[in-house]
């Protein structure tokens, strides 16, 4: 459109340039003439002044000017007749289009115009548009970057993962042969196992025949036993008869021995009166106290968690035992005097050489404190424990592991060997008095002993009569042949300190010694059934008495670790 403009406009141009300027050529010259009449006149006057007189002279003058003029006008109209004729068609057929469009051009160049404000306008959307695809063509291009750059450290990822996963497989088929090794190797050994397991059965079997022959041995040998006790009985009974009372309780396991050291000093057990002996023993109470066999000498454990002995005769220190992991709650000791056994409040059972004042054995298998503990009296080899797991446990101690566990829903306080070492005695914390087979781990007997818990149990020399103390205040003999209350002994003032207050009998078993929570020791005639003497010297609770097998002293202990020697 705009090529057609300038067309156009340009035939414009060439119609008012070359036709026009023809014709002002010719006015031109025209008047140049006219102006140049007077100066040829003028020049050619001096010419005609030396023939002609002025007035001729003038008049021809002017007549050769005009025809000269006419003449060079005829000369010029001709020329222009001329140069119009020969440009008259063009600027017909030039000015005839000019004319008749010339409002269709401007008609035309307006809306041109228009179009070309709109095109404008499109431009510059365009441009905006442009502008914005080119900021997100650039961030496209800076977010293709990014991408390409992830890709490339997901290549390199994948190239070490796939590397890796090379490795686990060549570690995966090493792992693979290495199982099937493993396996093959299991095979074997089932196969041993079950070789083993035949023998084992087999041994087994053997065994169980062993132990039935060696049961039917110990029957026989507690036969025999049964009729030496019998046979010791009957002589006892004699020597009573006799007036020989003192000789005849000169005995060690159900054996008289005449030449037994010490059994030159037994005597009868007396009653107490006073207090010889006040000795700072532990630190903390003291829940345990007894004395050797046939000997001088007792032997006391603590809250402080060692096991000390005593001269009773004139109250020092002999020796202190360490190792204890915990309180001490019962003791024991062999009828040799060679080993004491502490229950612990660490689960465990501590075992001494008195002589090198060492643990030979500790005692593991209790899931709780261990409150009581017994030695048989037949051989120093059964060891008894109970504890708060609710199991009564039995132990060879030269062995030093268990060799029995009985299980029932009431923990035992305390407990004790029958004199035949076949049957546990042990009371509970249901008040029921227990015996048990020691073999087989059964019930043999049961009776209800107390109101609460059972909290002593001490059996007599010869074996025939229990004594158990409760939580209810009450003290009761009971005939072990048939769990029969033979006696009931009880004050008015004696209560129990503790679930493990351990009372005890004289040696000539007429007398009963038991603590109480007020500080004071009691003393019941068993032939009485009542109290003979009340003992005064603690200032705390009492917790346990013990009574020397030569006759004297009497010695108990409180929960300030306090104990006393009383003559």
């Amino acid at each position: 459109m705009d090529l057609l403009v300038k067309r156009h406009k340009s035939q414009i141009f060439t119609f008012q340039k070359y036709p026009c300027t023809d014709v002002r050529r010719s006015l031109r010259s025209e008047a140049r003439l006219r102006n140049a009449i007077p100066r040829i006149v003028l020049f050619a006057k001096p010419n005609f002044l030396g023939r002609h007189s002025i007035p001729s002279i003038c008049e021809s003058q002017e007549e050769i000017a005009r025809a000269a003029i006419k003449h060079a006008l005829k000369a010029l109209r001709k020329r222009h007749l001329l140069e119009e004729g020969a440009h008259a068609p063009a600027f017909i057929a030039l000015s005839k289009p000019i004319v008749s469009q010339g409002s269709e051009w401007k008609e035309k160049a307006e809306s041109l115009e228009l179009e070309l404000q709109q095109c404008y306008k499109a431009q510059s959307r365009l441009s905006e548009q442009l502008v914005v695809e080119v900021a997100e063509s650039r961030a496209s291009k800076a977010l293709l970057q990014e991408k390409e750059a992830a890709v490339s450290d997901l290549q390199e990822k994948l190239t070490q993962t796939r590397e890796e996963c090379s490795q686990l497989k060549a570690d995966l088929e090493e792992k693979i042969k290495a199982l099937e090794l493993i396996l093959s190797e299991n095979k074997e050994i089932r196969a041993e196992l079950e070789n083993m397991t035949a023998k084992a059965k087999k041994a087994e079997a053997d065994n169980k025949m062993l132990i039935d022959r060696w049961m039917l041995e110990k029957m026989k040998d507690a036969e025999r036993l049964n009729e030496a006790n019998a046979l010791y009985e009957e002589m006892v009974e004699r020597l009573k008869a006799s007036g020989l009372e003192k000789l005849a309780r000169q005995q060690v396991d159900g054996v008289v021995r005449r030449s037994e050291d010490g059994a030159e000093y037994f005597i009868e057990a007396y009653v107490p009166s006073a207090c010889k002996h006040r000795i700072q023993a532990h630190d903390g109470g003291c829940a345990s106290i007894l004395f050797e066999y046939n000997s001088g000498k007792f032997i006391t454990g603590g809250q402080d968690r060692t096991i000390k002995m005593w001269d009773a005769n004139t109250g020092s220190l002999s020796r202190t035992l360490y190792g204890c992991l915990g309180s001490v709650l019962d003791l024991a000791i062999t009828h040799d005097n060679k080993w004491i056994i502490a229950a612990s409040s660490s689960n465990n059972l501590y075992v001494w050489d008195i002589n090198s004042g060492r643990v030979h054995h500790t005692l593991t298998g209790h899931k709780d404190k261990v409150c009581a503990v017994d030695v048989s009296k037949v051989s120093s080899r059964h060891l008894v424990s109970a504890a708060y797991d609710r199991t009564i446990k039995v132990w060879d101690l030269q062995k030093g592991y268990c060799t029995n566990t009985i299980i029932f829903y009431s923990h035992c306080n305390t407990l004790c060997f029958s004199m035949d070492g076949r049957t546990i005695c042990s009371g509970h914390a249901d008040g029921n008095l227990r015996l048990w087979d020691i073999q087989t781990g059964k019930l043999l007997s049961e009776v209800a002993a107390h109101s609460s818990a059972v909290t002593s149990i001490s059996l007599s020399r010869n074996g025939n009569i229990v004594l158990t103390s409760g939580k209810d205040n009450v003290h009761n003999l009971f005939d072990m042949r048939s769990l029969e209350v033979c006696g009931t002994l009880r004050s008015a003032g004696n209560r129990a300190a503790s679930n493990w207050n351990r009372s005890c009998l004289s040696p000539d078993d007429n007398h009963v010694a038991a603590g109480s929570a007020d500080g004071s020791v009691y003393i019941w005639s068993i032939s009485k059934a009542d109290t003979v003497s009340t003992l005064k010297e603690h200032n705390a609770s009492v917790l346990c008495c013990s009574w020397s097998g030569l006759g004297r002293p009497l010695a108990s202990a409180d929960k300030n670790g306090i104990v006393c020697t009383w003559a």
